[in-house]
């Protein structure tokens, strides 16, 4: 009768042992980077003019098909007010507009701007809550004369306090690319 009472008493600890574990019921949610398919900028003349639209689209992602990219032509010594917008299209009857997403989360998103060519200089318009750069909105200012290309990159999760970074230098970004696109350009 002892040992079926100490027997009894040791799986009744055991089962409360087992039942207090510390498993986490509710798991802290994975922040996976976007889906994004197209990505469209347009460069809008701050003095007027043409509306020039720069686009990728990639509708099957990281698949076999080769993406769209369609660059285009600049007014030289013009600035341009540029903004992003984002798609995810993987499903052609749910559409998601990713540009949302990545403006509340912007001190988790950054793009960088690199120019080849002279094309021009780019500056960031909107920053996160802490005062670093997003680029959903920025200005692009032409040069002379050029052609050149215009690379957009959007890192998730860079690391905004590297050195340069702010300033839009992606070398010490970190972070994982959500989409990069080169676009051909020609200022005239």
């Amino acid at each position: 009768m002892k040992n079926i009472k100490t027997l009894f008493l040791s799986l009744l600890v055991a089962t409360i042992f087992v039942s207090c574990s510390s498993d986490d019921d509710n798991p802290e949610p994975v922040n996976e980077e976007e889906v994004i398919t197209r990505m469209t900028i347009e460069l809008t003349p701050a003095t007027g003019g043409n509306l020039v639209t720069l686009e990728i689209n990639d509708p099957d992602g990281d698949g076999p098909t080769t993406p769209t990219i369609t660059g285009g032509t600049l007014a030289a010594n013009t600035v341009y007010n540029g903004s992003i917008e984002l798609f995810d299209e993987s499903d052609p009857t749910d559409i998601e507009d990713i540009t949302e997403e990545v403006a509340e989360e912007d001190d988790e998103h950054q793009f960088f701007f690199a120019t080849t060519g002279s094309v021009g200089t780019i500056a960031y318009a909107d920053f996160d809550g802490n005062g670093n750069p997003v680029g959903l909105s920025f200005t692009l200012t032409t040069t002379a004369a050029a052609n050149g290309t215009l690379t957009v990159t959007l890192r998730h999760e860079p690391i905004k306090d590297a050195a340069g970074v702010s300033d839009g230098d992606i070398t010490n970004a970190s972070g994982e690319t959500d989409i990069e696109a080169t676009f051909n350009i020609t200022v005239q």
